[in-house]
C-alpha cells in the first residue's frame, strides 16, 4: 500500500451507496481492489449515529462485493463511541483484515485499554 489511500482510489475505485441511512454524510466509503476504505469524514463519530444499522450495511457490503480488507480512516476522529467498537470488532470477524488508519492517541489508549488493537493493522496513511 502507498502513502496515500486516495491516490490508490483514484480511477481505481467505485463508490459505495450506503442506501437510506440515518445520516448519510457521516460515513464515506470506496473501493479499491479488495480494500474498502471507511471514513467518516474527518469527524467525530456523533453519539446519535444509529450504529446498528451502519453494522447491518457494513455487513451487507462485505457480503455482496467480497470485501477481504476493510481499512476505517479516522483521520479528525478523536472519539469514537462504544458501539462502533463493537462494530470494529464485528467486521474483523468476517474479513481478512481490519486496517485502523491515523487514529487520534485517544482512540489507540481505547484500542490498547480495550485489547482490540491485536484484531487490527494501525497504520499512519496520508490522506
Amino acid at each position: 500500500m502507498g502513502d496515500s489511500i486516495h491516490d490508490e482510489a483514484e480511477g481505481s475505485g467505485s463508490s459505495f451507496k450506503m442506501g437510506a441511512l440515518a445520516n448519510p454524510n457521516v460515513l464515506k466509503i470506496y473501493q479499491t481492489g479488495e480494500l474498502t476504505v471507511v471514513g467518516f469524514g474527518g469527524k467525530d463519530v456523533p453519539d446519535e449515529v444509529c450504529i446498528a444499522e451502519y453494522r447491518q450495511q457494513l455487513l451487507d457490503l462485505i457480503a455482496e462485493h467480497g470485501v477481504k480488507t476493510m481499512a476505517f480512516d479516522l483521520s479528525g476522529v478523536q472519539l469514537v463511541p462504544s458501539g462502533m467498537l463493537g462494530v470494529l470488532s464485528t467486521i474483523a470477524k468476517r474479513v481478512e483484515k481490519v486496517e485502523i488508519y491515523n487514529p487520534s492517541v485517544d482512540v489507540r489508549e481505547v484500542l490498547r485499554m480495550t485489547k482490540l488493537e491485536r484484531l487490527f493493522e494501525i497504520k499512519e496513511v496520508q490522506v
